[in-house]
């Protein structure tokens, strides 16, 4: 896609002359790869989980344990049990809702940046039907009705149910939302507004049950930072990470309007500026200064999880899922879905866990021809995901017929 061709018209583009500087692809995945601990294992000596998060700009934890296995496998000796502790006993990371309004694991420390960050984050459209919304005035009451319920307690769905009700009328409990098999009640479309608001997070789980309570219970002093400057920073911190993007990349990772992102970056001015893509020929932004390109070429094959990081946040699609790999990795276009295998930073198969006892089977659907380096690393990422999860773990190559996150 041409530059002149990346944002909308009107959208006012930051920094708009030419790109001075030229990344190849190989480039741009060499410092990715780098960035997001996958160039080579972060932490030896040391687990830091948090800061193993906090480089990927959140773990995404609607699957907890494909989140766990993300933060795991990018740190040397990283276990579940160690991500677990992390999460639940030291309280270095918190799961909450993230971008998109998905479940995340994000980093205890910079929280009231996220909650900042989001909370400015204008909605995208009403995914409801008219009458089953809530209107701007029902909305102020759920959270707050959340905040008060939460402020001394841990939930479960269903208490907090109760608790929402009770404060605010019959009419949050009116069963409008479509869910799985059923209806939730209507309260329960704030929930993560909520929570970017700084209201809500996750609590641990009693018994089966997930359970809600407030940030302030866990992160002593804890209250949102401002919005500007937490866009800002969250901003950086994805060019860093994802670099070089543009704003329809960063409004996809957070399902933002198109035009806001665009302001956003505007707004940056000198902070960022332009690189072009040599592949492709289109431009996108990094932080300014930081052009140059990588030390080394790309190398190593990586196993990643539903939903990784990587492969959700980093863009150009048509070259992170080159050829067959958008046909057989991306679900309508949505990346995520399923695990898939990193060859060199670019999509080159997907794969499969199936569990049973102490043991485990992963299926390798390979989309290119690997080498014996490949096959060498291969070895080793299925030896660390069984480490990982604690089981005897084995490989095969072969087709998958499962479908997306099966």
């Amino acid at each position: 896609m041409p530059a002149t061709q990346l944002a909308a018209p009107n959208v006012p583009s930051p920094r708009p002359e030419a790109a001075a500087h030229r990344l190849t692809w190989a480039d741009v995945s060499a410092r990715r790869l780098e960035r997001a601990g996958l160039a080579a294992p972060r932490g030896a000596g040391a687990a830091d989980e948090a800061g193993t998060v906090a480089a990927m700009c959140g773990a995404h934890a609607q699957v907890l344990s494909a989140g766990e296995l993300s933060v795991g496998l990018r740190m040397a000796g990283g276990t579940r049990d160690g991500v677990r502790d992390a999460l639940w006993r030291r309280r270095e990371l918190v799961k909450t809702f993230g971008p998109r309004g998905t479940v995340h694991l994000l980093p205890v420390r910079e929280l009231p940046m996220w909650t900042g960050a989001l909370a400015a984050v204008p909605a995208g459209g009403a995914a409801l039907a008219k009458g089953a919304r809530l209107t701007p005035e029902q909305t102020e009451q759920v959270v707050d009705a959340i905040g008060a319920a939460l402020r001394e307690a841990e939930l479960t769905a269903e208490e907090l149910d109760e608790a929402v009700v009770a404060a605010t009328g019959p009419w949050a409990g009116d069963p409008v939302m479509p869910a799985f098999q059923g209806f939730w009640p209507r309260w329960r479309q704030a929930l993560h507004l909520a929570a970017h608001r700084g209201e809500l997070c996750f609590g641990a789980n009693r018994g089966r049950k997930a359970t809600y309570t407030s940030p302030r219970r866990l992160v002593p002093g804890f209250a949102p930072e401002a919005a500007a400057p937490a866009l800002r920073a969250l901003l950086r911190r994805y060019l860093h990470a994802y670099g070089p993007a543009t704003p329809q990349h960063f409004a996809t990772w957070l399902a933002a309007p198109r035009r806001w992102a665009a302001e956003l970056f505007a707004s940056m001015g000198e902070e960022v500026e332009r690189v072009r893509i040599a592949e492709s020929g289109a431009d996108g932004w990094v932080l300014a200064g930081d052009t140059e390109p990588a030390a080394e070429a790309p190398r190593g094959l990586r196993l990643l999880p539903y939903f990784d990081a990587y492969t959700v946040a980093a863009q150009p699609r048509e070259l992170l899922f080159p050829g067959r790999a958008a046909e057989r990795a991306l679900a309508g276009g949505q990346a995520g879905n399923f695990p898939v295998v990193l060859v060199d930073g670019t999509v080159s198969g997907v794969w499969h866990l199936r569990r049973s006892g102490r043991r485990c089977r992963i299926t390798v659907e390979p989309l290119r021809a690997l080498r014996p380096a490949d096959e060498r690393e291969l070895a080793e990422q299925v030896e660390r995901v069984g480490a990982f999860l604690g089981e005897r773990a084995e490989s095969a190559i072969g087709p998958i017929s499962v479908g997306p996150h099966a």
